[in-house]
């Protein structure tokens, strides 16, 4: 699991970074929300925490303009202010969920598990990028025509999806797609095979959108439509 933790206090950050990849989490630590936005339109989380009272912009500014982006990876916002203005703020913003500074490690890890297993409801059932729509009801991938995918198939296009015009490493792509313990053989080879799936796929319903990287190298959904 990957977050990118948004703290200004450097002390505070080093603390939390440091206990969070203790429990094995992956961390990519921003000290101000310009930062975060940028880090979030360029890498893919499976969490973000941030602080609200922050330099450049605040917390609440950021996550409005991650959301804004159609990013709906869960957040954590972290803040001094205990009014309940503020947390409304925060939740109507596109928070999932609010901590009040000082607070338990503990309870920081606890909110980070719960997020972590409810974030299958943090995705919509239809994605659409391009041309292209995605059903995760039915499996079907359409765009001028329409395809069935498979189960591995249709979690590989979602991941690309949600995640789209971002580079994914194959390791990446290999954690969040295959269950931790299943064995498809080689990562490297297993994710190029359903790449390869998936790029005839979207040959076959005239998309406008295509997965650009080689074998063992970072992928990237790209929106051709747009230029």
């Amino acid at each position: 699991m990957k977050i990118l933790l948004a703290e200004d206090t450097a002390e505070l950050n080093r603390a939390t970074s440091q206990v969070l990849k203790m429990q094995g989490y992956e961390v990519d630590s921003v000290y101000d929300g310009e930062e975060a936005v940028k880090h979030a339109a360029n890498g893919s989380y499976d969490c973000m925490i941030f602080d609200i009272m922050m330099p450049v912009k605040d917390g609440i500014t950021a996550l409005k303009e991650i959301r804004g982006a159609g990013d709906v990876t869960p957040v954590i916002l972290l803040t001094a202010k205990a009014e309940v203005d503020d947390r409304v703020e925060g939740l109507d913003a596109g928070a999932d969920d609010y901590l009040t500074k000082p607070f338990a490690m503990k309870e920081l890890l606890a909110r980070v598990r719960s997020l972590d297993r409810r974030k299958a409801s943090y995705t919509p059932n239809d994605l659409s990028l391009g041309s292209v729509r995605l059903s995760m009801s039915t499996q079907e991938l359409s765009a001028k025509n329409s395809i069935r995918l498979s189960n591995k198939e249709t979690k590989l296009m979602e991941y690309l999806m949600l995640n789209a015009e971002k580079e994914l490493a194959t390791d990446i792509l290999y954690s969040h797609v295959w269950a931790e313990g299943e064995i498809e053989g080689d990562a490297e080879d297993a994710v190029w095979l359903y790449i390869s799936y998936l790029r005839q796929k979207l040959m076959s319903i005239n998309a406008d959108i295509g997965i650009e990287g080689a074998k063992g190298g970072s992928f990237i959904l790209k929106n051709y439509g747009t230029k």
